[in-house]
């Protein structure tokens, strides 16, 4: 081999590294996102949620609205981040399936709409307190440590969806 050759040789070898360095921190980025994603837009909604029933049972439901509204937040961040794992090929099937679960065992509790807020009976706000007990169980409650890990939180999920009966029952 010439002294041109071994000379384009190394750096194509060095042009490949690079490459695959740039390629390795995008993916790692993507998946920085997916998880920031959950943990945002569920796993900190799902606390507050905890919170603001909490909130609600020591103040005798003067503001339910407040556990609707956000109960409609949890469900629009599950959504968007089980879109958002779809598009970038990073949602494996048994997240889907656990994220998909937990979103239909919520969406079955009362929740407001765009513009509309709907009026809680005394067994909706019993399926709620219950529901906050199952946040707290699975630890997504106010002053409980936070995993911010999409493996813990994917746990989280798994434990509190089978853990929820549901409240039309």
């Amino acid at each position: 081999m010439s002294n041109k050759s071994k000379a384009v040789f190394r750096i194509s070898i060095g042009l490949n590294i690079l490459l695959i360095a740039i390629l390795a921190w995008g993916i790692i980025k993507v998946n920085f996102v997916k998880e920031q994603i959950f943990v945002t837009e569920v796993q900190n909604n799902l606390m507050e949620l905890e919170g603001l029933i909490a909130h609600q049972i020591d103040n005798n439901w003067l503001e339910p609205n407040l556990v609707t509204t956000k109960l409609g937040d949890v469900l629009n961040g599950i959504q968007v981040g089980t879109t958002t794992g779809e598009q970038l090929g990073n949602l494996s099937k048994g997240d889907k399936k656990i994220l998909r679960n937990l979103y239909l065992k919520l969406n079955l509790y009362p929740h407001d709409e765009l513009y509309s807020f709907v009026d809680l009976t005394i067994e909706d706000k019993k399926n709620f307190e219950d529901l906050r007990e199952n946040l707290r169980d699975v630890g997504l409650g106010l002053n409980i440590p936070l995993y911010s890990d999409m493996d813990s939180f994917t746990k989280q999920a798994e434990e509190l969806e089978g853990k929820i009966n549901s409240p039309t029952n």
